[in-house]
C-alpha cells in the first residue's frame, strides 16, 4: 500500500499496544511490537530488538515498568528512525526532554487514532510533524525544569552528612522516634537536625522536604554503621 511504513511499538500496556497494532496494520503498515522482559530495568537494552526491524517509525511509551523510555530516544533517532512518543504523562518539561533528545513528536495516549496515523504518514512523506514554535516551547519547559532542579540540588548539598541521612530516613517513611532509636540518640537531637534540614531546604514541613528531595531525584547516602 502506498505510504506504508515499518513501525515498531514499545508499550507495556498490552491492550493499548494490540489495538494500536491492529489499527496500523489495517492501514497497510508493517508493525512489530518489541516484547518487554519482566526484569526490564534499562530501556537501552531494547535497542537491538528495535534495530533488528529497521523501522521507519518507533512509537514509544516513556514509562516501561522500572525503565525510562526516554533513554531510548537518542540512540534510536541517531540510527535514523523517527521516534514518536505516545505517553500518559502531561509533564511538558518531560515532553521537552524527549524533543531535546531527538523525538519527532510527543503525543498523549488519548490522542485520536487519526492524529497518530497522520503523524506516521507525514513522517513517511518527509514532512514536519511539529512546528518550530512548538518544539522550542517544549524545550524551554525542559530547560526551566532543569534549572529548577539544579537549584533544589544546591539546597540539598547544603546538608551535612548526618542531615542527609536523616532526610533519607524521612523519605523511607521513618518517624523521628524511629530515627532516634536506630541512631541511638535522643528524639530532641533528631528534631534539631530536622529543623536544620527544613531551614536549609527552605521548606516548612517534613512532607515538603521529602517532596523536594523526590522532585530533585536526590538519593540519600547510605547510613554509616
Amino acid at each position: 500500500m502506498r505510504g506504508a511504513s515499518r513501525v515498531c511499538v514499545i508499550e507495556d500496556h498490552t491492550l493499548f499496544a494490540e489495538s494500536l497494532q491492529i489499527a496500523l496494520e489495517l492501514k497497510g503498515h508493517d508493525v512489530r511490537r518489541v516484547p518487554l522482559p519482566e526484569d526490564l530495568h534499562t530501556a537501552t537494552s531494547l535497542l537491538p530488538a528495535v534495530m533488528k526491524h529497521q523501522p521507519h517509525v518507533l512509537l514509544l511509551d516513556l514509562d516501561l515498568g522500572n525503565a525510562d523510555g526516554t533513554r531510548l530516544i537518542e540512540p534510536v533517532a541517531r540510527a535514523g528512525t523517527a521516534v514518536v512518543v505516545l505517553t500518559g504523562s502531561t509533564d511538558r518539561a518531560r515532553w521537552g526532554q524527549c524533543v531535546r533528545h531527538g523525538a519527532r513528536k510527543v503525543m498523549e495516549k488519548t490522542a485520536p487514532l487519526n492524529e497518530i496515523l497522520a503523524t506516521i504518514r507525514l513522517i513517511g512523506e518527509g514532512r514536519p510533524v511539529m512546528t518550530v514554535d512548538e518544539r522550542e516551547e517544549l524545550v524551554r519547559h525542559w530547560q526551566e525544569e532543569r534549572a529548577a532542579v539544579s537549584e533544589l540540588l544546591d539546597r540539598l548539598n547544603r546538608l551535612t552528612v548526618r542531615e542527609a541521612e536523616v532526610l533519607g530516613a524521612l523519605m523511607n517513611g521513618q518517624q523521628v522516634r524511629q530515627i532516634a532509636e536506630v541512631s541511638v540518640v535522643s528524639e530532641a537531637t533528631v528534631r534539631t537536625q530536622v529543623k536544620s534540614i527544613l531551614a536549609k531546604l527552605e521548606v516548612s514541613s517534613q512532607i515538603g522536604a521529602v517532596g523536594l528531595a523526590h522532585h530533585a531525584g536526590w538519593t540519600a547516602p547510605a547510613p554509616k554503621h
